[in-house]
């Protein structure tokens, strides 16, 4: 029987655990359900009392995720439909514009295949991102025709005189939000492949919601819309001296007039107008403005914590263990026995599997004091991941002091792996001393064990880099040349000797049985591999006939366990890990910082913070730099329509503003300042200045008909409150679903929605008074 130096069980039963992964350019859930039609077909082949299912699916959470994000379209295209009836009160706009998304997904989904694009949980996360942003194009069009209509026009010369008015407004006004992805193709890691492949998304279904606006929309608007009313009762009395344009423009303006007066809208109307002559009125309220939206949104992020990703439940974890060096695969097996048996205690708990000697992933060599379980639980439970992690740690460090342990969900495990960051927190100590390392880093460890945030321990899973790297004790086996040589024995004789007591070795020739070769393994008797004395005293004959004891031949050492030897650009160091339990990764390496500078480690010894929290600085400093180069293009966009500084100048400072909701959104949902809400807060700059552009256009259109500046941007105003209001609800209401984070896999994507919610909301304002309001001090001369 060949030696054993590994232990697979399975719910507390030997097993054999398969583990099938796939091809970089194949698809997860394909071949998932290719292995479940495979073990279908095997299972009835199996004998009486074998069992064969699956421990870990990872296709279960892709399918989970692909579903909420799909259902979150489908709400979010629905309310943004409401939205529409709300405002125009006719169904068949609403209609007309719902029409549209379905078919900018599907051309999405044809591009997407073209480019080479995966479905996956960012690809259809962009999309449910887009929702909202993909009819804004098409409410503003639908708007117009609905009040040109209104204004007493046909069909056709509606459909005609909206397009015209908005073709280069809108084309303007999707670009920005586009070339804000742009600079995303200069993120590398796994956050660059994240967003790169939401981007590509949301910028394809953008481009195609454009067009389709131009085109579709407008056809569909001439049998869809029903409005049309003889203009003789909208009070607009033709003045000689004015212009076709003029009278066009002040009938459009009372043709809006009818339609809101009276009703809630109109009071709206009414006040905005009020305000916004106040605002032109007083220069000093935009600087006070100003100044509290840089306050409020400086002390909501200063409270706000940090991570790389959001945390989300994928529904199990992987549960690491290392026992003390030199500890047998019989004593790591009883030890571990009792750890499964305290799993299977907790309620939330459905399967477990275990290795010994063996580990998940890509780790050449395991010794048997190492492992790792992937526990699966109950879709069905009432508390959370984190909740049920905390209870078992508390469980197992409690029952089992010798083990360490560390805890960690599947795909956060690989993400970690990708990143080369698999811990959050790692304390990297560099010194060519290894004494002054191996006891210094204790030390470290110690101090971080010791550390609570909100009286609650928030440092768990430590490990000191010494004690999980030493190696169990070694033998060597030193020869006697001169009675080696005495007794006919060659020191090659006694290696394959050695090796044939503790591990066997194989036969010269195999032996046949019906026609099969079998390998035999030909080794000592237990008995003689008992001890090191066992051994020593073991009897050997060689080939002469010539007799001799291994312990007369060669001297039997036993040398301490070694520490493993970590060097990193040539300097050796130790790397003390850990992990964060109710605190997030900023306020949790803030501690671990504070905690290591207060044992005033001797000089020679220098300091460096890696793991997933130096991912993630390396991380938002590619998303600042993404962020600036958002705003130079948009400035270039705005400059390139508007020929002139000024709007673009007016522009930007709102969505800069705007960016205050960001963080007071996020603050309010207690939610991480994470690459993902980072992204809204990118995402935020490009859709508000789409509001901007809409209103600044009409603007220039009032001047240059001859209204006067403050007039002209008054009226302005007002022509594009609706619209605007309009498109900015029907976002937050396309985002709503991803925000609520309904369905697994959703938590990715809920910091970005709230992010751009709270941006969007907040922009209502800025976009309506500020941008306006700076636009008409920076021109009024």
């Amino acid at each position: 029987m060949a030696p054993v130096y590994t232990a697979v069980s399975a719910n507390e039963k030997p097993a054999v655990l398969l583990s099938v992964n796939r091809q970089p350019d194949s698809n997860t859930v394909q071949v998932a359900d290719e292995v479940h039609h495979e073990m279908e077909s095997i299972r009835p082949t199996l004998p009486s009392g074998v069992e064969m299912r699956p421990f870990y699916d990872q296709s279960n959470i892709v399918n989970e995720s692909i579903a909420s994000v799909r259902d979150a379209i489908i709400i979010g295209l629905f309310l943004a439909g409401f939205i529409i009836w709300l405002f125009l009160r006719d169904w068949g706009t609403a209609v007309m514009t719902g029409l549209v998304v379905p078919v900018t997904i599907v051309v999405t989904f044809i591009v997407m295949k073209i480019l080479g694009q995966s479905f996956n949980l960012m690809t259809l996360g962009g999309l449910a991102a887009a929702v909202g942003l993909v009819i804004d194009d098409k409410i503003v069009v639908v708007e117009n025709i609905v009040l040109h209509r209104d204004g007493g026009e046909g069909p056709l010369q509606a459909t005609a005189s909206a397009l015209k008015e908005l073709t280069v407004p809108l084309i303007g006004s999707t670009l920005t939000p586009i070339v804000v992805f742009l600079p995303l193709i200069t993120i590398t890691g796994v956050t660059g492949t994240f967003f790169s492949a939401l981007a590509i998304a949301m910028s394809v279904a953008l481009l195609t919601s454009l067009v389709l606006a131009l085109v579709w929309t407008s056809n569909l608007s001439t049998r869809l819309i029903r409005r049309g009313k003889a203009p003789e009762h909208r009070g607009v009395v033709a003045d000689s001296g004015e212009s076709t344009r003029v009278m066009q423009m002040k009938r459009m303006l009372a043709a809006e007039e009818a339609s809101l007066t009276g009703g809630f809208f109109g009071r709206i109307l009414k006040i905005y107008e009020r305000w916004m002559r106040r605002a032109l009125e007083h220069a000093a309220w935009l600087g006070v403005l100003g100044v509290a939206l840089i306050v409020v949104s400086y002390a909501s992020y200063r409270a706000l914590g940090s991570d790389l990703l959001p945390a989300f439940d994928e529904g199990g974890f992987v549960l690491d263990y290392v026992m003390p060096p030199g500890s047998s695969l019989e004593e790591t097996n009883r030890v571990l026995n009792h750890v499964e048996r305290i799993l299977h205690t907790v309620p939330e708990v459905e399967s477990t599997s275990r290795r010994t000697g063996l580990q998940l992933g890509l780790a050449a060599v395991t010794e048997p004091n190492t492992g790792d379980y992937a526990v699966k639980l109950k879709d069905e439970r009432n508390r959370g991941i984190d909740e049920i992690i905390s209870d078992i740690r508390a469980k197992v460090t409690s029952a089992e002091p010798a083990l360490d342990v560390e805890f960690i969900q599947v795909l956060q495990d690989m993400i970690g792996d990708l990143t080369g960051a698999p811990q959050p927190v790692v304390v990297k100590l560099f010194s060519p001393d290894a004494d002054l390392l191996s006891t210094w880093a204790p030390q470290v460890a110690d101090a971080l064990d010791k550390i609570t945030i909100n009286k609650r321990k928030a440092v768990v899973d430590i490990e000191d880099g010494i004690d999980n790297t030493t190696s169990g004790p070694a033998v060597v086996f030193t020869v006697n040349p001169q009675n080696s040589v005495r007794t006919g024995f060659a020191a090659d004789d006694l290696g394959v000797i050695t090796t044939a007591i503790l591990d066997g070795e194989p036969a010269a020739a195999p032996v046949i049985i019906n026609d099969r070769p079998y390998t035999l393994r030909v080794r000592f008797p237990a008995a003689n591999r008992s001890s090191l004395e066992a051994m020593s005293n073991t009897m050997l004959v060689n080939s002469s006939g010539g007799t001799a004891t291994l312990g007369s031949l060669a001297r039997i050492d036993e040398l301490p366990g070694q520490t493993e030897v970590i060097r990193e650009n040539l300097q050796r160091d130790v790397e003390v890990t850990a992990r964060l339990e109710g605190v997030d990764l900023g306020t949790g390496v803030a501690a671990v910082q504070k905690a290591v500078a207060d044992l005033k480690l001797p000089p020679s010894i220098r300091v460096e913070y890696g793991g997933t929290y130096k991912e993630q600085q390396k991380s938002f400093r590619d998303l600042v730099v993404v962020l600036l180069l958002a705003v130079v293009l948009i400035f270039l966009v705005l400059l390139f329509e508007f020929r002139s500084f000024a709007p673009p100048v007016a522009i930007l400072s709102s969505a800069v503003f705007s960016t205050s909701g960001v963080f007071l959104a996020l603050l309010m949902t207690r939610t991480t300042f994470n690459v993902s809400s980072f992204m809204g807060l990118i995402m935020v700059i490009g859709i508000v200045a789409k509001n901007g552009i809409l209103l600044l256009d009409a603007n220039q259109k009032f001047r240059s008909a001859g209204f006067a500046p403050e007039e002209a941007i008054i009226q302005a105003g007002r022509r594009r409150l609706r619209p605007i209001v309009m498109t900015a609800l029907a976002a937050v209401a396309g985002m709503l679903p991803l925000a609520l984070a309904l369905g697994a896999g959703s938590q990715m994507l809920q910091p970005l929605a709230i992010a751009v919610i709270g941006g969007i909301l907040i922009s209502m304002v800025l976009s309506l008074i500020m941008t306006p309001a700076i636009e008409f001090y920076l021109t009024r001369s």
